[in-house]
C-alpha cells in the first residue's frame, strides 16, 4: 500500500518530524515510523486526524490505497468463491454416490447419515449462494468471470442479467426433478 509513502510526503512537506506528528494526532513516534515503513496500517480515526493536519482529504491521502485495498478484497471473495465451490463440488457428488450404498447396507442408520451429509452440502451451498448473491453474480459467464477475478462489460452484464429469470426456473425444475427421482429411489428401497 502506498499510504506510508503518502505520510511520509506530506509530513516532510510540513516540516514536522515524526515525533511532531505524533503528538498532533496523539500516537507514538513508533507508530508514525511504522506507517511509514508501511509495518502497519492507520485506524480510520488516525487517518481522519492524518488528513486533518495534512490539510489534505481522506481520498487525497490514501489515493492508490482503495485501488489496492478493492483489489485485495475482490480476490479475497474470489478466493472465497472458488473454494467454497470446490467443498460443494465434493460434497454433492459424495452425497449422490453414497445414497444408495448407505441405505442398502445400512438401511435406517444409513439414511440418517446421507442426511447429515446432505445437510452438510445444503449449508455448503447456501454459503456459496449468499457469496453470489453478496457480489451480485448469478449466470455462468458471471460466475465464471468473477472466478477469475475479472468482470463483464455492461453489454454482457444486462444480457447476463436478462437471462437470471430462466436460469432460476430452470433451477426449479432440476431441483424438482433431482428430489424425485431421491424420493422414488428411497421408497424403492424402504419397500423390499
Amino acid at each position: 500500500m502506498e499510504i506510508g509513502t503518502q505520510i511520509r510526503k506530506y509530513r516532510n512537506a510540513l516540516g514536522l518530524s515524526q515525533e511532531e506528528l505524533a503528538a498532533k494526532i496523539y500516537v507514538t513516534r513508533q507508530t508514525i515510523s511504522n506507517w511509514e515503513n508501511e509495518r502497519s496500517y492507520p485506524d480510520i480515526h488516525s487517518l481522519l486526524l492524518l488528513s486533518s493536519v495534512f490539510q489534505v482529504s481522506l481520498d487525497q491521502l490514501i489515493k492508490g490505497d482503495v485501488k489496492k485495498m478493492k483489489q485485495e478484497i475482490n480476490k479475497e471473495a474470489v478466493d472465497r468463491l472458488n473454494a467454497l465451490g470446490k467443498v460443494f463440488t465434493i460434497l454433492f457428488v459424495a452425497c449422490i454416490a453414497a445414497f444408495v450404498p448407505l441405505v442398502v447396507l445400512l438401511k435406517i442408520p444409513g439414511v440418517v447419515i446421507w442426511a447429515i451429509l446432505y445437510a452438510v452440502t445444503m449449508v455448503v451451498a447456501f454459503r456459496v449462494e449468499k457469496l453470489k448473491k453478496n457480489n451480485d453474480i448469478s449466470t455462468y459467464q458471471e460466475i465464471v468471470a468473477f472466478s477469475e477475478g475479472k468482470t463483464l462489460d455492461e453489454i454482457q452484464r444486462q444480457r447476463e442479467i436478462g437471462k437470471r429469470p430462466y436460469q432460476t426456473a430452470l433451477k426449479v425444475i432440476v431441483g424438482a426433478c433431482v428430489g424425485v427421482v431421491i424420493a422414488a429411489i428411497a421408497m424403492a428401497l424402504t419397500l423390499r
